[in-house]
């Protein structure tokens, strides 16, 4: 969870609005709450996206930008992130809990998957006009999707003009630090012409703790069949690929890995791609 979360979750479940939840009022009295706070200052609140919740009769799910100076101890930062709340009414809540699974409800909601993130240099496999787009965001190193993801992608793979297979990169650096420079590795490889080789990343066995970019380099040449130096990855063009998937990640609202979009909607179930009939 991230420190700004941490901050209005704490003011949030102690107080719920008694006041119509219009967007006005929510950014209103996010503004009040959470600038209550004396370690955050130069607060911005404004809200992105607001739809009814499916499964809650009455209830709106609204996603709100935040911009926040914070400091924390002896830490502090400037903070621009996305948050979702649950209105209804007069009441506002941050979370929602299913009491039989345990599940969050704000694990199903993101912002719209808008049709300028399907990139050119992100199209893994398939033809870019398929009938269906599938975003996937992955860590390589990551143990479930290192089951889920090949298998998920070796089965799409299949129909081309079925599904076009988007993937991005989205190391989680604090569980595998080594999966950023892997990834790093997959895109300089990619840029050198190296296409199609999402698959092999993922065979890659290193360390996920690792972080001497040497071995992991000599790691990815060895699965992927590549000769790239460190030097490679550390390219202005590796980079700038490295960081436009993890702004896409940030729009969307990406903060676990895999993470799956069907057509432009967030499929928290990770199995729409199964219930296409292809040819």
């Amino acid at each position: 969870m991230s420190l700004m979360s941490k901050l209005s979750t704490t003011i949030l479940l102690s107080s719920l609005s008694l006041f119509g939840a219009t967007n006005a009022e929510v950014t209103s009295f996010l503004t009040k709450q959470i600038g209550g706070n004396k370690n955050v200052s130069n607060l911005k609140i404004s809200v992105a996206n607001r739809a009814p919740v499916k499964d809650l009769k009455g209830w709106d799910s609204v996603i709100v930008n935040l911009k926040a100076h914070v400091k924390q101890g002896k830490q502090e930062r400037d903070v621009e992130q996305q948050m979702i709340y649950f209105v209804h009414g007069d009441f506002i809540t941050k979370e929602f809990n299913n009491v039989k699974t345990g599940a969050a409800l704000s694990g199903t909601v993101s912002p719209e998957f808008e049709a300028s993130f399907y990139k050119k240099e992100n199209l893994a496999y398939g033809n870019a006009n398929a009938k269906h787009k599938v975003a996937i965001f992955s860590d390589p190193l990551c143990p479930f999707c290192r089951k889920f993801v090949p298998e998920a992608i070796t089965y799409m793979k299949k129909y081309p003009n079925d599904f076009a297979i988007y993937y991005y990169h989205f190391p989680l650096p604090a569980l595998h630090p080594a999966a950023v420079t892997l990834t790093k590795a997959a895109i300089a490889a990619e840029q050198k012409g190296v296409h199609g080789k999402v698959l092999d990343m993922y065979n890659v066995k290193i360390n996920a703790r690792e972080t001497d970019d040497k071995k992991i380099v000599t790691a990815f040449n060895k699965a992927v069949g590549t000769s790239l130096s460190v030097a490679d990855i550390k390219s202005p063009a590796v980079l700038k690929q490295f960081n436009s998937d993890k702004h896409i990640a940030a729009q969307v609202m990406v903060q676990g890995t895999p993470t799956m979009f069907f057509d432009g909607v967030k499929d928290p179930s990770k199995n729409k791609y199964k219930q296409v009939k292809v040819k």
